[in-house]
């Protein structure tokens, strides 16, 4: 019997709930259990043949699932935790849907609505916890105000800027009785650009002689990138992409500049501050973007600045554009499809040199030690699949697959644009359960891996075949590096004692590897996926290669010299 039969049927709360789930379209939810919600986790039993319930080893890891299932499908990605604790291990993932704009909702257990303000068991109000950290934050007091809640949750998590959602349930809401007509399904809405806006665009695109694609944010599809690809291509306007967007565009094009954050050249950053004609569709330009809003003047920019974006309110939020456009990226990018080709004669030379100097930041030079990532990453560039998925936390270890890795498809890398550590174990989980035949790989630090790495119980769990890449250099790397800069020699609080990474996988079932020279790495990678299940394989790295093109022991160096000087 589908959901829309239930109408007027005498149900509890938590039925009512998961049928409105199950309206909306959900089909996988992410979870660690608690008794505050029982009665949901209950109705979500009667509905397993249609919601697949990922159990998961903290609360953290299930919203991080939650939010790279958003990222990948464009969905409301779905998380139910316990109230308190719970809720509050939880608000990592919040916190990085809401600055990567992604679709989520987070369901939190509450005490019931006699306790309230008793300082109960776990007792929080989440609408002041996560006042600035979501998009809407609702308390659902009333069983038969859930399908409007619920579906007014799904509307706000997907329309205008996307963005996570937090719906509190009391224990009590959850089990009281009511009879209530369902919602029927939320409806994406897509905003297009007026036919005025498109002939200006037209007319500040012909005056151009060095313009810049930027390509970012969210609410992309398939097509839409499909769309802003051959517009790009027919009129051979260089494109970069925001920081951890990179999949949004055919990074292996002619056209193609290369990703604005934190791995882009000193050239890509000059070039874009020397172009006389921003497009920038979808991305915020915000501070990675923006190489610490260095890169673009504030308020006013030296460029002529044409911003789209979904939410009217970020348009002059902190750049004064030439021409604000509020639309949705699948109904602009089919717009700019149909616009008239621009003569690009004026900056074709413009457009080749930005491509080679993208080009030559692909090369790489030796690192010490006896692992050279460089020639790792152009051996996955040459032999993974195209549509592989690609997942970062954060860390030093970040550089090689954003630098040097090629993303030619949509949707082939999850990366947290808040900058997240932990990230990426998780997200590939999700991926891989997502779609199941694509390759997945996560890339971690040795300390962004740790503080995720209990979800490799749940890879096991459901078989996630994601092969994990540990980059282990024995230390908090990107903190250790800023604190040489600042403060040379002075080693404090950055220095880490790690498990045998490919031991400890092997401890939770899956196949584990240990890469201690170059030409190990081709062979273990290979062993791993024909495994059969789960893989890790650890590189232990040397300490000195705190990034692609500088020592530590330079680094050093040079700041105790400027401190001199």
């Amino acid at each position: 019997m589908s959901a829309m039969n239930h109408k007027n049927n005498h149900r509890t709360g938590g039925e009512i709930l998961i049928d409105a789930l199950r309206i909306n379209g959900v089909d996988r939810a992410f979870c660690v259990p608690g008794e505050s919600y029982l009665a949901a986790l209950d109705a979500l039993h009667d509905a397993k043949e249609e919601i697949e319930l990922i159990v998961c080893r903290q609360e953290g890891g299930a919203t991080y699932m939650a939010e790279a299932y958003g990222k990948l499908t464009g969905k409301p990605g779905i998380a139910f935790v316990t109230r308190g604790p719970g809720a509050t291990n939880a608000s990592v993932g919040v916190h990085t849907a809401f600055q990567d704009s992604t679709p989520m909702i987070l369901f939190i257990g509450q005490v019931a609505s006699d306790q309230v303000e008793r300082e109960a068991f776990q007792e929080v109000d989440y609408r002041r916890m996560f006042g600035q950290m979501a998009k809407w934050v609702v308390q659902i007091d009333d069983v038969a105000r859930i399908p409007e809640l619920v579906s007014q949750a799904f509307h706000r998590a997907v329309n205008g800027r996307p963005g996570p959602v937090v719906v509190a349930l009391p224990e009590d809401m959850l089990t009281a009785h009511a009879s209530v007509s369902d919602v029927p399904a939320h409806k994406k809405v897509e905003i297009s650009a007026g036919a005025e806006q498109l002939q200006e665009l037209t007319d500040l695109l012909k005056q151009a002689e060095r313009p810049v694609v930027m390509l970012g944010g969210s609410g992309w599809n398939k097509q839409a990138v499909a769309d802003v690809e051959s517009f790009c291509a027919a009129n051979n306007l260089p494109v970069t992409t925001s920081f951890r967007c990179q999949d949004l565009y055919n990074n292996a094009l002619a056209n193609y500049a290369g990703e604005l954050g934190t791995s882009a050249s000193p050239k890509l950053l000059q070039s874009v501050k020397n172009s006389d004609l921003l497009l920038v569709i979808g991305a915020r330009i915000g501070e990675m973007t923006s190489a610490g809003y260095t890169m673009v003047n504030i308020p006013v920019p030296n460029q002529k600045l044409i911003h789209v974006h979904s939410g009217a309110e970020e348009l002059g939020r902190v750049y004064y554009p030439t021409l604000p456009i509020n639309a949705t990226m699948a109904a602009f990018a089919k717009q700019l499809r149909g616009l008239a080709k621009i003569s690009s004669d004026k900056w074709a030379s413009w457009t080749a040199e930005l491509n080679k100097n993208y080009n030559d930041n692909l090369q790489h030079a030796p690192i010490p030690g006896n692992v050279q990532m460089g020639e790792i990453m152009q051996w996955m560039r040459a032999n993974l699949p195209e549509d592989t998925i690609m997942t970062t936390g954060a860390g030093n270890y970040t550089a090689w697959p954003h630098r040097f890795y090629q993303y030619k498809t949509f949707r082939t890398q999850l990366g947290a644009t808040n900058g997240s550590m932990g990230y990426g174990v998780p997200a590939a989980i999700a991926a891989k359960l997502t779609d199941r035949d694509r390759t997945v790989i996560a890339f971690a630090g040795d300390g962004c891996f740790m503080m995720n790495g209990q979800e490799l119980a749940t890879a096991m769990q459901y078989d996630a075949r994601v092969v994990f890449i540990v980059v282990n250099n024995g230390m908090y790397g990107t903190i250790r590096m800023h604190q040489e800069r600042t403060y040379p020699g002075r080693v404090s609080g950055t220095a880490l004692a790690n498990p045998d990474f490919a031991a400890l996988a092997q401890a939770y079932g899956l196949h584990g590897e240990v890469v201690e020279n170059t030409g190990e790495f081709a062979p273990a990678f290979e062993r791993s996926v024909a495994s059969g299940k789960p893989a890790l394989i650890e590189i232990r790295i040397d300490q000195e290669a705190i990034t692609p093109k500088m020592t530590l022991s330079a680094m050093r160096e040079q700041a105790l010299a400027a401190q001199k000087g």
